[in-house]
């Protein structure tokens, strides 16, 4: 019964997948460290900056993501999928203030 149980709750956190939490950390969060940026500092994920440089919704973190300027990854929909672009998007925005 306990491996039932088991095994019912590990494929039920599979078909979740990683919150963006997780993915910000596996994917950005090493040129990103406390919504930084150690390559340009200029650029930061904090909302004022992203603001100045008209990043202010989901849709545009994740845009730049697919498109990024010099000096970023890009990170294509093998990388990082479009549903998991957007949940790196959504705590970007409600993280980093």
């Amino acid at each position: 019964m306990v491996v039932a149980f088991v095994s019912f709750t590990g494929a039920s956190y599979a078909a979740k997948g990683k919150s963006g939490e997780e993915l910000f950390k596996q994917h950005c969060a090493v040129c990103h460290p406390d919504g930084g940026n150690i390559v340009n500092p200029q650029f930061t994920l904090h909302k004022e900056d992203l603001k100045e440089h008209k990043i202010t919704k989901a849709d545009d973190i994740v845009r730049k993501m697919r498109h990024p300027g010099p000096g970023m990854t890009k990170f294509d929909k093998k990388t990082v999928s479009d549903k998991d672009a957007k949940k790196i998007a959504e705590y970007i925005l409600k993280t980093f203030k």
